[in-house]
Formats: C-alpha cells, structure tokens, sequence
C-alpha cells in the first residue's frame, strides 16, 4: 500500500459527537442497530468525497448538514462544523464543513454546506509541517521548494482544496492524499432482485477492480484469470463456500456473462438463476480477489442476504484480502466478528452508545485502547 491509513478522526457527524480511532490493517467493528456503526462507514465516504471535490453535494443528498450535524448538546462556544480527518503514515489531511454566515452572498441557501477549513500536514519531522491550509475561499500551498504560494479567492464554496488544486510537480503531498481517497472501495447492499446490475452480462472490458454497485462483476472476475492465466484466490473462495463448483465464462458480442457450476447440478446456472445469497457472495468475492486490489476497502454489513454456512468462508475472504490490503467492515454479526478474530488474528471492536454518542467499547479520549498494552 503506497498510503496507509492510521486512524480518522471525526467530530459533529450525526450521532458522533468526537471519535479519534485507529485503523489496522483489518478493522473489525460489530454492534446492535442504532448504535452509529453506518455513521462511521459513511464518515468514510464523505472523506473520499472531499477528495473528488463532492463533500458538500454528499450532505446535500444526505439530507443537508442540519440533518447530518451532531444533534446532541453543544458546549458554548462550539462552532456548527462537522470536522473529518484521515491519518496517513506521512500525511494528514482535514476538513471542516459547515453553513454559511447571514450575510455570506456566496451560498445560494442559508443551509447550504459550506467547506469552511482544509489542512494538510507532513508527519515526517519532529513536528508536523503545513502544507495546505484553507480558510474560506482561500488558501495558500507550499511548493517543491518548501515557499508559501497563496491563492486568493481561489475557491468556491462548494469545492474543495484537496480536489481543485492539481499539480503533481508543485504540490506532490496534495496529489498523493487525493489519490489515495479516490482510489478508496465501499461495498454495501449489493443488489440482488431480479433487475439487479449482477444478473445481467458485463462489458468485456479489462477490469482490474470491481465497481462500488458489482455492475462489472462478470469482468473482474473474468480479468484475473485473463491476466494471470489462473485464479487461484477466486477458486479457492468458491470451493470454501459451495465444494465443487467451478465458474465459467462466455463471450460473445462484447459481453462476457458468468455462469456457475455446483457439483449437485447436472448444468451450469446463468448468474440470473442463482440465488440472492450465492450472488451476493460471488460479488464478495470479486470484490476482494480482484486483480488490483484498491488502498482500502470498507465493507458494511457484508454478512447481509448470506446463509449462515458462509460466514466461516466470507471470514477467511476477507483475512486473505487484509494481507494484500486495508479492509474495514462493519457488522452486527457476532459470528462474523468472532470468525474474522479466529481467521485474521484480530480484536473486534464494539460500537456502543454512551451518552447519547457514538462510542467504542475501550477507547480511550487519546485514540488508543485499553488492551493495547496487554
């Protein structure tokens, strides 16, 4: 991984009034529903938002930011902000969000979320180094020389920074951040009904990652054996969920469709005839055997439409994709997080309410857990 992600921070969003918590390479969270647990996954994606330049049209669809700010108690003097920061190995890039002042002519509603702050550091030296900071629609950059090159009404309220300012020669640290974000993978709520994306052929199209919505499942599936003459992480996921089986391909007219052999079956099932849970699962499995894996993947509720019997082979999945990438999930499932600490070696993190907040069991207010010294 060319960036890893070490924690996020993420304050004012929804039911999390102040988290600062780490990420591992496999990061498992489980909790009841209505604890916050989505909050967290979707801080994720408003923070890849921010690198396309959309985090204000992403709260805007969420509703706005007097629904998506934290609705409990506020402290005099706490600004009406959301705030979001991702911790690299190197780097550390922030944002604040927020509404506009009364007699700020620039927004075209009174409500209408505004990037207010922006700031991006090097973690290298003894103390962080600024390298990007925004204020309004301002902001200055330090060049490859290490001077201070200010921007003057550069920016419009609804962009961002991290995503209107360019220049890999000028400003590599911005451009590495920004890359890493967008190269960023969520699956969630794969659609299985009958018109889903899944069930109909793919474009026969070179497909290195598969799609947030699994539209390319049939390709990325197809590429990794195209490419690599073999496959075997995909067979080996296939056999662990339904011995036997095999997948199959066919091309024809620029599509290539999937097929699915299960060894009780005199016949190979069109992906249109399987079964919402084989498919959700096959999409699992493209997701995290993909030929190029993404920086991160953030799964949610991943366990969603399976049978129980594949808990156990969508646990050892995702290990094997935590030795190739960043993977985060979010469940409810006590089996799944008790399966991913058997097959990846790591500690479930509880998701709990205290106080009205979003919390997790045994975090400490500095970022670390209490059995970390254990």
């Amino acid at each position: 991984m060319a960036l890893p992600l070490r924690a996020i921070e993420i304050e004012n969003y929804r039911s999390i009034r102040k988290l600062h918590l780490p990420v591992e390479r496999l990061t498992v969270l489980v909790g009841r529903n209505g604890v916050g647990k989505s909050n967290l996954y979707r801080a994720l994606e408003l923070l890849q938002r921010a690198a396309a330049g959309t985090i204000t049209r992403a709260l805007v669809e969420e509703g706005g930011i007097e629904s998506a700010f934290w609705a409990g108690k506020r402290r005099d003097g706490d600004l009406a902000r959301i705030r979001l920061r991702a911790i690299f190995d190197e780097l550390d890039y922030a944002i604040e969000i927020g509404t506009p002042a009364p007699i700020d002519e620039a927004a075209l509603t009174a409500a209408e979320p505004m990037a207010k702050a922006e700031e991006l550091r090097s973690l290298l030296g003894r103390k962080p180094v600024t390298l990007m900071k925004r204020g309004g629609p301002s902001a200055w950059l330090r060049d490859e020389d290490g001077s201070r090159q200010s921007y003057s009404e550069a920016l419009i309220p609804s962009e961002t920074a991290l995503a209107a300012f360019r220049d890999q020669g000028r400003f590599l640290e911005l451009e590495l951040v920004r890359r890493a974000l967008t190269d960023w993978r969520f699956y969630h709520d794969f659609r299985t009904d009958r018109a889903s994306a899944l069930r109909v052929p793919a474009l026969a199209i070179t497909t290195p990652t598969l799609a947030s919505d699994g539209s390319d499942l049939a390709a990325a599936l197809a590429t990794v054996r195209i490419i690599r003459g073999e496959a075997p992480d995909i067979e080996a996921a296939i056999e662990d969920a339904f011995p036997g089986a095999r997948l199959s391909f066919e091309f024809g007219r620029g599509q290539v469709a999937l097929g699915l052999r299960l060894a009780d079956l005199p016949r190979t099932l069109a992906v249109h005839e399987l079964s919402d849970g084989t498919l959700a699962y096959l999409a699992l499995v493209a997701a995290l055997t993909s030929y190029r894996l993404p920086g991160f993947i953030a799964l949610n509720e991943p366990e969603a439409s399976l049978h129980p019997e594949l808990i156990r082979p969508l646990a050892r999945l995702i290990a094997r994709a935590a030795e190739r990438t960043q993977v985060w999930v979010v469940t409810h499932s006590e089996p799944l997080a008790a399966a991913l600490a058997e097959e990846g070696g790591v500690r479930p993190r509880t998701v709990i309410k205290e106080e009205g907040a979003t919390w997790i069991r045994g975090l400490r207010r500095v970022g670390t857990f209490d059995d970390d010294e254990s």
